[in-house]
């Protein structure tokens, strides 16, 4: 029988917000959010991405929550350019580890748009373990603030992505790879565009050997 996850709307600064939430009742479990692409185009947590990372989380015995951004589907506010969005993850996190006080291990999630806020997260959270970015696109947003990269996780990119250029994701991994106590996997998945149409299969074989790789030992 499939876990059930169940609709939830939660305090956000702008109002309130509207997600998708499954808790692991195994004591202890690790906790997780996943945040949505870009809400001016078309992005929400329902999109494929979103949902393929958040089955990941709930497969592998994580508590784990997705969120509309504010203005996106049932939740209320309006696009606030990143600042709001922000806002509303770090919101996300805050309830979430409040239902779950026993947690183990914290991980922030995102695909494209929601790779960057997830990595803004991180500066202001030290409690997060581990973070993994789908799609990060560092040609369009300023990824300087990571300096130094707080936390270990992984970056997935495509080798063939329309929208992100080879060379920006070079100059972020050699940004925050040679950084102590920290190590962030660049993962490349071979012949898949921006959104990883045809190759979500192999995105989530790379997703789910580093997540089972770092919570061994829970």
């Amino acid at each position: 029988m499939k876990p059930k996850s169940v609709e939830i709307f939660i305090p956000g600064p702008a109002g309130r917000l509207e997600g998708r939430y499954y808790k692991n009742p195994k004591f202890g479990s690790p906790v997780a959010i996943v945040l949505q692409p870009h809400p001016q185009y078309g992005g929400s947590m329902n999109n494929r991405i979103v949902q393929l990372m958040y089955n990941i989380f709930l497969e592998n015995g994580f508590s784990v929550i997705r969120i509309n951004f504010r203005g996106v589907g049932k939740s209320e506010g309006v696009f606030d350019n990143g600042q709001g969005e922000l806002s509303d993850a770090a919101a996300a996190l805050d309830w979430i580890e409040r239902e779950n006080l026993d947690y183990s291990q914290c991980w922030v999630s995102g695909f494209s748009f929601g790779a960057l806020i997830c990595m803004q997260l991180i500066m202001r959270r030290p409690e997060v373990n581990n973070f993994i970015a789908i799609s990060p696109q560092p040609n369009v947003y300023d990824f300087s603030f990571l300096a130094p990269c707080p936390t270990s996780g992984q970056v997935v990119y495509s080798d063939n992505d329309e929208l992100v250029t080879q060379e920006s994701i070079s100059e972020l991994d050699n940004r925050i790879k040679n950084q102590k106590g920290v190590e962030v996997i660049f993962s490349k998945i071979k012949e898949a565009n921006h959104f990883f149409k045809d190759k979500e299969n192999v995105l989530q074989k790379e997703v789910e050997k580093y997540i089972k790789e770092k919570t061994a030992l829970i």
